[in-house]
């Protein structure tokens, strides 16, 4: 059971990312599945999250308008599609997965190693 973070990199203010997140020994379209972050000094906060059973997404209120969460079954991939960035948006992002769609990691099972996410001003 693996999940496997890329896309993360450096981008200027205003600029996008896509974020994957590629689930391997398991179906992830069974789980709901989140993305956090974490920046230095900081806690782990949930960004954003997708059910397994009705595609229902949660948007923290920071990044809502600008972040896209979706899945593509026939990849066993789910995504993070980040406009309009900004520098504090620069952190580590994780995604994870879980019975429950909530912003709370500790409600998860499954975790990636993360990505690195830099925006630069």
């Amino acid at each position: 059971v693996q999940l496997v973070e890329s896309g993360g990199g450096l981008v200027q203010a205003g600029g996008s990312l896509r974020l994957s997140c590629a689930a391997s020994g398991f179906t992830l379209d069974y789980y709901a599945t989140g993305w956090f972050r974490q920046a230095p000094g900081k806690e782990r906060e949930g960004v954003s999250c997708i059910s397994a059973s009705d595609g229902s997404t949660y948007y923290a209120d920071s990044v809502k308008g600008r972040f896209t969460i979706s899945r593509d079954n026939a990849k066993n991939t789910v995504y993070l599609q980040m406009n309009s960035l900004k520098p504090e948006d620069t952190a580590v992002y994780y995604c994870a997965a879980g019975l429950y769609k909530t912003a709370r990691a500790r409600t998860y099972d499954y975790w990636g190693q993360g990505t690195q996410v830099t925006v630069s001003s």
